[in-house]
């Protein structure tokens, strides 16, 4: 399905809003849910004998970008890595331990920070210890990424990653043009970039995945769409082209940032109006949430044939996988519940040294909860709704239980934006860029008066 841009729809539903890498979201943990309900669960996912996703938070950069609300540690000192990977090590081993070992590891990523902030020594170590902890997955069924900051990579680097298993890259570039990245203090050459690129190529990576960001300081029309030339000259295989959220009131490098450089609201969305165009005149596919992807990218005939899935790092191919977040501030899902680490580095080390596991909140899905995940997923993944399916799946009667969000939609179907039938609500092209909005009406806890400092803006 193409994208169609109608800037005067946007700017009606320009609110704040989650963008659904669970539901419920983040807001909600509580620090109710901690080791003994983690266990729980799992204990009961082993049952199941799904296979698993890991996710491993490497927070060390050697600088910090001003626009970055990642949790990250700013260091030149690559000893300052050491105690962490100890806890990661003695993690690895701890939740194995709860895991059934017939359980096989389909999917892994390593992100941060900067995780080729690391020697190569430190990677391999990493690598060796998850996999004589965990039952890996024959390599042709892996999907295993790393984020790399082309900055902090070494010659060896990228051939020894694929020697390690890993066959998806994700390269952060967000922008080319000079005064830019001076903004944002991310300097960062095209050569750089594409010696990452071609590196990846030579060795046999199945893919790339370039981030770029608009709403940056300084950026216009014309030099967002100069960067994108750039980069389509590579051809990635896939492209995330985020908003950037300025929210300095809760990410503090952001104070960094003035905001009377940022571009205006009217040139977001032209800068918007002129990616969409130029990637879908690119050939490429819009998957949603900001993802593009090349016609025969697995992610987009996940898409085509109804398995694509969202979550925190984003769409995936994987279904029904439980995500087992490793290292500070990591989240994970298992079973009918959400959980994440510790979010300070001390406190992290604490969990890790007294023989626990090192969660510091949770959540645990209520049946309603787990009805709202579906329909939500399916919004942001299919692009439809088929009420017949979560019907059968959950026992209920679709129209009875959610006779409000329907009415609701309805506003939305006078706008194009979904369309409304006797057997599914589906989005149209319109509608397209307005997914979070559309998945709004089925979140159960949102509050508007709260929405603006919980989340970013929709566009």
């Amino acid at each position: 399905m193409t994208v169609e841009f109608n800037a005067d729809l946007l700017v009606k539903y320009d609110t704040y809003g989650p963008r659904y890498t669970s539901y419920p979201t983040a807001v909600e943990f509580s620090d109710s849910f901690g080791d003994a309900e983690y266990r729980r669960e799992l204990e009961q996912s082993n049952q199941l004998q799904t296979p698993l996703s890991l996710y491993f938070h490497i927070p060390f950069c050697k600088s910090l970008c001003f626009y970055c609300a990642c949790a990250k540690i700013i260091t030149h000192k690559q000893e300052r890595s050491i105690p962490y990977l100890e806890r990661i090590h003695t993690e690895i081993a701890r939740q194995a331990e709860l895991v059934d070992p017939n359980r096989e590891v389909s999917q892994l990523h390593f992100g941060g920070g900067t995780p080729t902030f690391l020697h190569d020594d430190q990677l391999s170590a990493l690598l060796w210890e998850i996999s004589r902890n965990f039952t890996l997955a024959p390599p042709e069924s892996r999907e295993f990424s790393i984020e790399i900051d082309p900055r902090a990579v070494r010659k060896t680097t990228i051939p020894l990653l694929y020697e390690l298993g890993f066959n998806r890259i994700s390269l952060g570039v967000q922008d080319f043009d000079p005064k830019v990245q001076s903004a944002v203090n991310r300097i960062q050459s095209v050569e750089q970039t594409f010696a990452v690129i071609d590196a990846a190529r030579a060795a046999g990576y199945r893919s790339t995945n370039v981030d770029l960001i608009y709403g940056l300081p300084y950026q216009t029309v014309e030099s967002f769409s100069t960067t994108l030339d750039t980069i389509l000259s590579k051809r990635p295989e896939r492209l995330a082209i985020y908003n950037y959220a300025h929210m300095p009131d809760k990410v503090k490098a952001q104070k960094l940032i003035n905001d009377d450089d940022l571009p205006s609201p009217e040139t977001k969305l032209a800068i918007l109006e002129m990616t969409v165009e130029r990637l879908q005149g690119a050939g490429y596919v819009y998957l949603g949430m900001d993802h593009f992807a090349l016609p025969d990218d697995e992610l987009t005939l996940a898409k085509h044939n109804g398995q694509l899935q969202r979550n925190f790092q984003g769409y995936s191919t994987y279904a029904d996988t439980d995500l087992i977040g490793i290292g500070m501030t990591s989240i994970g899902k298992t079973n009918h519940s959400f959980s994440q680490n510790m979010r300070q580095e001390d406190d992290y080390f604490a969990a890790i040294d007294s023989g626990s596991l090192a969660i510091a909140r949770g959540y645990q899905l209520s049946f309603d909860d787990r009805i709202r995940r579906d329909v939500i997923q399916s919004l942001m993944c299919q692009n439809e709704v088929v009420y017949e399916t979560v019907s059968a799946r959950y026992g209920i009667d679709f129209f009875d239980y959610f006779f409000r969000e329907m009415r609701q939609l309805a506003g939305m179907a006078m706008d194009n934006l979904v369309i409304i039938n006797a057997h599914r609500v589906a989005v149209t092209p319109t509608g397209q860029l307005l997914l979070r909005n559309i998945a709004m009406v089925f979140d159960a806890y949102l509050h508007p008066t709260e929405s603006r400092h919980q989340f970013s803006k929709v566009i």
